[in-house]
This record gives C-alpha cells, structure tokens and sequence, in this order.
C-alpha cells in the first residue's frame, strides 16, 4: 500500500540537515581562524593601533573575511538545495538560501513538503 500524499519523511531531511550544519561549522571556524590570523599578522606588524584610518581598515578586513565565509555557507546550502532538485536553478537556490540564513524568511520560495525540514 503505499503511503498517503500528507506522509512526510524526516529521517533524511535531517542527517542532511545536520551533515549540512557540520560543514557550515566548519566553513564559520575557518572564516574566523582566517579573521584571527589577519589581525594578529596586522598587530605584529605594528599596524593595528597605529592610526585611526589604518584600523578602520582592518576592522573592514575582517569583516570583508566574516562576508566571504557567510557567502561561501550560503552557497553552500544553495547548492545542496540544487541537488536535492528543489530549485531548477542556483540563483532561487542562494536567494533561498540567503533568506533562510539570515532569518528573514519571506516565504515567496519555498521548498516542497519533503525537503521543508532542510531549510
């Protein structure tokens, strides 16, 4: 027999869900290490401290540094929604993705009732 239209599996949405967390983990470590390395190699050489305008630069680094790591996370999760053929194409997927991530949540692109849990 098989199973009603309203059945749902939640088992594999979630071991995806939680692999995906574990690389998004592990991306946000790496953004920040990177972050870490680039103002202590600042503050070594003598920079950081220095003058206003040079630490404004570094603060804009770093926070160039903690951009590219939520949009390499956010790529990321658009990618896997590609995969997982929710979005036909990967621009709705990082729009979702985006959406998601920061917690807006619009809701004019959602996922279909069995990959719902992954986003």
């Amino acid at each position: 027999m098989a199973a009603p239209p309203a059945h749902i599996a939640v088992l594999f949405p979630l071991v995806i869900a939680v692999a995906m967390i574990l690389c998004t983990i592990f991306i946000h470590a790496r953004g920040l290490v990177a972050i870490m390395e680039f103002v202590r190699r600042e503050r070594r050489l003598g920079r950081a401290g220095a003058k206003f305008w040079r630490d404004v630069t570094i603060v804009g680094g770093a926070a160039l540094l903690a951009l590219t790591a939520h949009l390499v996370e956010i790529t990321a999760w658009a990618v896997l929604f590609v995969l997982a053929e929710e979005f036909p194409h990967i621009a709705t997927a990082f729009y979702h993705s985006a959406v998601n991530y920061t917690s807006l949540g619009y809701g004019d692109v959602v996922m279909s009732a069995s990959w719902r849990l992954l986003a």
